[in-house]
């Protein structure tokens, strides 16, 4: 019985002691400074350090006053990363840059401290409609692949994704998406206007992951993760395939998983869906339902562009799925401004849709963002079918000059200021003219984004627990507060 009882006391006072050393060290605002960085419609703000505050006394909050409340002991996700596209379009514009605005470009996107510190890379398989061409890396019916060679890319894209590796300090996530197989493994016999993989080339497909990974790791550009294929239900007059929920799952299952784990390629980070957050929850369920198919996959991978059916983003589809697979990471792998119009670089409204995107993604779990393009021309190309889009940053290849757009600065008030495996923490407006979101990062730092979407200056109070600080902030604005 003494031995029990001893036990017993043993037990529970090593489970105290485990209790206090896991438990999260709680964050006191008071005395701190609060550091604001701003960009604003109308103004020369672009994430300019435009207050110094500090924190006061507020028991309650009265309705009349509007809020941001954030409490730091409710924790998130955890934060993967910003970043953007680098794609045959954006390598082919870079290389034609000056060296000197090529070193501005990869410092204002990927430096910390002098730019917005991008720390992912998403990059096509062969072709996509950002490329001057259509190509693969094989012989057209080589379904044994005895031809494949990168030797393409070896002109413009991996010498701009090895740059780029090096100024973000050597280290970022790279993940590959294809936009289609080579036309003859198709029923349409072409790369373009959709179709479907042919079933007799379901392991020479899966085959082509692997030798595109292997050739690319071989350059010394480690590949992190990679999607099953690019908006799979669009037939695009570009290179476009279509699977269905259950051919996704079934060639991840039987083909695409097995064959990277035989190959030595289990711990790529496999992401499904890659397509509009419309259709997400199907895709999901129909995968992820499967325990065959579930045990591969990493996440699940959402765009943007279902309002082409006129109605307002589904934000709120990003947040059940979240709640129905909470064990899986939700990646935003594109999005960008349609219908390039040189007239509309500065327009706001274009920097405005990213941060409202950010802000909803991110609270609904998301884990990383991954911008489309990150350099097109002054006609928003190369595209070989036309379809010509607006990047963040665009370069006027007649004057040599780099164009930074809102959307730019909208980005980095998150990328610039939001560690890696920071962790979101609740952040809540109190009206609808404010959004909202915030994280911890490891330093013990709390970096919460506040966007103003209405016509009028706002006054809101930060508030932590009893603590707040009285902050303004610019019709059309966004702010960054880091304290």
């Amino acid at each position: 019985m003494k031995k029990i009882a001893l036990s017993a006391i043993l037990f529970a006072s090593f489970l105290s002691f485990a209790q206090t050393k896991i438990a999260p060290k709680s964050f006191s605002a008071k005395g701190k400074t609060i550091a604001v960085y701003t960009s604003a419609d109308s103004t020369d703000f672009r994430i300019s350090n435009t207050d110094n505050l500090t924190f006061y006394e507020l028991k309650q909050p009265l309705e009349t006053q509007l809020c941001v409340f954030v409490n730091p002991n409710k924790t998130f996700q955890t934060f993967l990363g910003i970043g953007g596209a680098i794609t045959d379009a954006s390598a082919e514009v870079f290389a034609k840059l000056s060296k000197e605005k090529q070193q501005e470009f990869l410092e204002a996107y990927y430096s910390k401290d002098k730019g917005i510190g991008y720390s992912l890379i998403r990059t096509n398989i062969h072709s996509c409609d950002f490329s001057s061409e259509s190509y693969t890396y094989v012989n057209e019916g080589d379904a044994d692949l005895k031809s494949f060679t990168i030797e393409h890319d070896k002109k413009f894209r991996i010498p701009m994704i090895k740059k780029a590796t090096e100024m973000a300090g050597g280290k970022i996530n790279l993940y590959v998406s294809p936009w289609s197989p080579p036309a003859f493994m198709k029923d349409n016999n072409n790369m373009l206007r959709g179709g479907k993989l042919l079933p007799k080339f379901n392991q020479s497909w899966a085959n082509y992951f692997v030798k595109f990974i292997k050739s690319y790791e071989k350059e010394g550009m480690p590949v992190w993760g990679l999607t099953i294929q690019n908006e799979p239900m669009a037939t695009q007059k570009w290179e476009s395939c279509i699977f269905s929920a259950e051919e996704e799952r079934d060639f991840l299952k039987n083909y695409l998983g097995p064959t990277l784990k035989k190959e030595g390629l289990g711990d790529k980070k496999i992401t499904v869906w890659d397509h509009n957050r419309d259709l997400i929850s199907q895709r999901a369920s129909t995968i992820l339902d499967d325990a065959e198919a579930n045990k591969y996959v990493w996440g699940i991978g959402f765009h943007w562009y279902e309002s082409w059916s006129g109605g307002e983003p589904m934000f709120e589809n990003i947040g059940k799925v979240h709640e129905m697979y909470p064990s899986k990471n939700l990646l935003f792998t594109e999005g960008c401004n349609e219908r390039f119009d040189a007239s509309n670089y500065q327009l706001w409204k274009n920097g405005e849709r990213y941060g409202r995107s950010m802000i909803n993604d991110f609270n609904n779990g998301t884990v990383g963002w991954t911008d489309w393009n990150i350099l097109l021309d002054e006609n928003g190309g190369p595209n070989h079918v036309g379809n010509f889009c607006f990047a963040p940053i665009h370069a006027d290849l007649k004057s040599g000059e780099l164009i930074y757009t809102p959307s730019y600065y909208y980005i980095g008030h998150f990328s610039k200021f939001i560690g890696n495996e920071a962790k979101r923490i609740s952040s809540v407006a109190s009206r609808s003219q404010i959004l909202t979101t915030s994280f911890l990062n490891k330093d013990g730092k709390i970096v919460t984004v506040v966007m103003n979407q209405s016509d009028k200056k706002l006054v809101y109070n930060l508030c932590i627990g009893t603590q707040f600080s009285e902050i303004t902030i610019a019709a059309h604005a966004i702010q960054t507060l880091v304290y």
